[in-house]
Parts: C-alpha cells; sequence; structure tokens
C-alpha cells in the first residue's frame, strides 16, 4: 500500500522548501512520486525538486480542485499502477482546497492502492491572519482539514508565533502545531502520524458562501450567487510570462518592485527562473518579501498570481523591449 502526504499551504508558505527538506532527509530507500500542480501554465516548484531519484508529475494550468480534478485523479491511478511506489507526495496549488483533494485521494480507484498518511498544511505566521481575512474560504479550508500544521517564517518574525497560534488552534482544535525553526526541526516530526488514532473533525460549510469579508476584502458579495462556493479559477488570476531578457540583478530588483507597486491589481505571489549576466536566479516572491538565490536549473519564466491583474502590464515589464 502507497503512503499519501499531502503538503498544502497557502500561497509562498513555503510547501516546495518543506518538500526540499524532506526529500533530503527523509524517506531513505524509498521509491518516490512528487505530483506537482501549479495554477499558472508552468511549474516553477517542479523544475526545482525534479531528481533523478524522484518521479515527478506536473499538472498545471489550473487547480486539481477544480478544473483539474479529473486529471488528477487519473494521473494518480496511473502512476500508482505504472511505478508502484512506496510513497506519494502531493504539492498542490497554494489556491487549492485540501477537503477537495483529500476526497479525490480516497475515490475507489485510488483507496485500493494507496492510502492517506498525513496532510500536511503549511503556515505562514506573519500573513496567516491577512490570508484569513481576504481569502478565508480557501485558508480556513487547507487549517481545518489538517492532520498537523507546520509554521513557517517563525525564526524570522518570533512575535507572530503567539498569535498565528492562537488563531490556528481556533480554526482546527485537534491538529498537532509545529512551530520550530525548520533548521531545528527533525522530518520524522513531520512525518510521522498519529492521525489514526487522532479525531478529526471535517467541517464542509456546503451551505453559505463565506465572500463577505472571507473570500476578497473588496468582493461584490451579489455577484458570486450567495450559495456555493467559489472556485480557485472564479477568484484567482495567473499571469504566465517567458521572456528571452538577460537581466542585470539591479535592473531586475526594479522590475519585481515596481510589480508590487505600480501595477493595477494585487499581487498575491511570483516566483519563476530567470537568467541574469552572472547566472539563473530562482525568484521567490510575496508581498513584502522578495527572494533571489542562485539557481543551477536553466529557465526563462516567471509565474504571477492575485487578483485583477493587467496581464499586458505585467507582460511588458518582464519581456524584452
Amino acid at each position: 500500500m502507497t503512503d499519501i502526504y499531502i503538503i498544502s499551504g497557502f500561497l509562498g508558505a513555503g510547501k516546495t522548501t518543506l518538500i526540499q527538506k524532506l526529500l533530503k532527509e527523509g524517506f531513505h530507500n524509498k521509491k518516490i512520486v512528487l505530483i506537482e500542480n501549479d495554477f499558472g501554465d508552468i511549474s516553477v516548484d517542479a523544475a526545482l525538486l525534479k531528481d533523478g531519484n524522484i518521479e515527478v508529475r506536473e499538472i498545471n494550468s489550473g487547480c486539481i480542485c477544480c478544473s483539474l480534478s479529473g486529471n488528477f485523479v487519473k494521473a494518480m491511478k496511473e502512476l500508482l499502477e505504472r511505478f508502484h511506489p512506496d510513497v506519494i507526495l502531493i504539492e498542490p496549488s497554494g489556491v487549492g482546497k485540501l477537503s477537495d483533494i483529500t476526497k479525490f485521494c480516497r475515490e475507489q480507484g485510488i483507496r485500493s492502492l494507496a492510502r492517506i498518511k498525513k496532510r500536511i498544511t503549511v503556515a505562514d505566521v506573519k500573513r496567516c491572519s491577512v490570508y484569513l481575512e481576504n481569502f478565508g474560504e480557501f485558508f480556513e479550508d487547507q487549517i481545518k482539514h489538517a492532520d498537523s500544521i507546520l509554521l513557517s517564517w517563525t525564526e524570522n518574525y518570533p512575535d507572530k508565533v503567539k498569535d498565528a497560534y492562537r488563531l490556528i488552534r481556533g480554526l482546527n482544535p485537534n491538529a498537532e502545531i509545529l512551530s520550530l525553526p525548520w533548521t531545528k526541526l527533525k522530518v520524522d516530526e513531520v512525518l510521522d502520524s498519529h492521525s489514526d488514532n487522532h479525531l478529526r473533525i471535517e467541517r464542509q460549510d456546503t451551505d453559505r458562501c463565506r465572500c463577505g469579508h472571507h473570500l476578497m476584502q473588496n468582493s461584490n458579495h451579489k455577484e458570486c450567487g450567495c450559495r456555493h462556493h467559489h472556485s480557485a479559477e472564479q477568484t484567482f488570476e495567473t499571469v504566465t510570462i517567458r521572456t528571452s531578457r538577460v537581466f542585470s540583478l539591479p535592473d531586475l530588483q526594479k522590475r519585481i518592485l515596481q510589480m508590487e507597486k505600480n501595477t493595477r491589481g494585487t499581487v498575491l505571489r511570483a516566483k519563476g527562473i530567470v537568467r541574469t549576466a552572472q547566472g539563473y536566479l530562482n525568484i521567490q516572491y510575496v508581498p513584502g518579501n522578495i527572494q533571489m538565490t542562485e539557481c543551477t536549473i536553466g529557465g526563462n519564466m516567471l509565474c504571477i498570481i492575485g487578483h485583477g491583474l493587467n496581464r499586458k502590464e505585467l507582460t511588458s515589464l518582464f519581456e524584452v523591449d
């Protein structure tokens, strides 16, 4: 029987970083399959995680809990029957609902071959209250349906940990919450599961819409119909950019800041691999934080996720003049 680990979490929480840690420090002598779902047309995370020791399957251009649900179930069955892995790691899109992914993994054709071992949600201590306020339908679902919740950025924002803990405990009184800095966290603490004997409360709010302040702060309540859940495709937009530009570091920083401050709409997440005169850089952006690190993988792609985005404006910002 294959063990399934679902690594959930809102945009930019640190899911890919956690998976890198799990692959490096855990699952020794295990045959591993990784399923990567990116909301955009390209999977930056899959490019970063590809390794000769694991099989990576990409499911892009949407969310596996929405328009791509059939693709996901089909891919799962094929991978299980073809590779017979010991472990399947699933990294859903940051706007995916954990409840839906759980449901798909328990479909008849899958549950005879695999079982959910643990559902882990990564939560950013600095931004979790903002995400709850503005995107509660998605954030709450990821928290409420987790067996284990791993707090990220605790070493950077220690003053935010207590408030984040209280918020998360209020949403899920039964999950274990891990708050150690990740450098001190042992993989066994993340993977070991007590969920078989763990009381789980599955909350399904299927009869009401949270759009007033939970979905988007500026949402128009009348537009949603008020009696159905929103899909990621209804709420979020993605702009995929492929660029042959060779950036200088100052120019790249300037363009990212311009994206953050001056473009229309709200940019919630940007990630990609671009070329500079010194080599390739992995770009990771969430509001108020830009990380650019050297990357051994070549690339010319940038994926931007947000709300009310202007595709033409963003594309012209990063493409060759």
